[in-house]
């Protein structure tokens, strides 16, 4: 890969997507509260959904924290843990493989339930088909990344893909280690950052309201009233005249 295409790829690219992502979502907050939604379909269908949505976002949450440590944490933090390579390479691999599993079924089953569910298609936007196509080829790219890096070859991307990664935070991206690494490695790092700049014109913006406030916030408190449902109960200071009293 020539210098000029590394540097399009791998340093322009990924500020420009970052640049949409955030700029998009501030744009999206100001002028689309109101479609600031997951826009859920389950009035429409659950006997799917019960399954493919548990395993879609709780692998998801595995597979985030395992970018997140195999990605912003250097070798010498793991290291410095006791965590030798051969115990991270066999951790990465059980892990990873078992996350990106539950990622591959359960987003599956919602592919499927939105094509076959009638009203659930119909109500299928241009925008979530993009979306859902976007998210499979980083899925796939990415559970290819953990068979090719892991189990059929022996690339290191905590000392190639990480390095490169960490620099684009302080300014300092070092494309020819992204050039260097394996095929599938690229494709996942493209992909991931063309739906990092499609992500605030979707549905995944719900990422940044889940109520995490109802984790502390105080309990509602239910009295039950005497009166059957739909009496209005008496004004205070006046008795009923049915009862035979007198008002005060």
């Amino acid at each position: 890969m020539n210098t000029t295409l590394g540097t399009v790829l791998w340093v322009i690219v990924p500020y420009v997507c970052a640049a949409i992502f955030l700029v998009g979502h501030y744009w999206r907050y100001r002028y689309d509260k109101f479609g600031w939604t997951t826009r859920s379909t389950q009035i429409y269908e659950s006997r799917l959904l019960r399954w493919g949505s548990p395993l879609f976002h709780f692998g998801m949450l595995a597979v985030i924290g395992g970018h997140v440590i195999g990605l912003l944490a250097p070798k010498g933090w793991t290291a410095a843990l006791g965590i030798t390579d051969e115990g991270y390479h066999v951790m990465a691999v059980g892990l990873g493989l078992a996350a990106g599993l539950a990622v591959v079924v359960g987003l599956t089953l919602l592919i499927l339930r939105r094509r076959m569910v009638g009203p659930v298609f119909r109500s299928t936007s241009r925008m979530d088909k993009l979306m859902y196509a976007g998210l499979a080829l980083v899925v796939l790219t990415g559970t290819a990344n953990t068979v090719v890096g892991n189990i059929i070859g022996h690339y290191d991307y905590r000392e190639g893909v990480s390095v490169w990664f960490r620099g684009l935070f302080f300014l300092d991206p070092h494309p020819e280690l992204m050039g260097a690494a394996p095929f599938t490695f690229q494709a996942h790092t493209l992909t991931s950052s063309v739906l990092f700049a499609l992500w605030p014109f979707t549905r995944l913006v719900h990422v940044f309201s889940v109520p995490i406030g109802y984790l502390w916030r105080p309990y509602v408190l239910y009295r039950s009233r005497d009166t059957r449902m739909g009496e209005r109960r008496g004004r205070r200071g006046w008795e009923n005249v049915e009862d035979g009293s007198r008002t005060p």
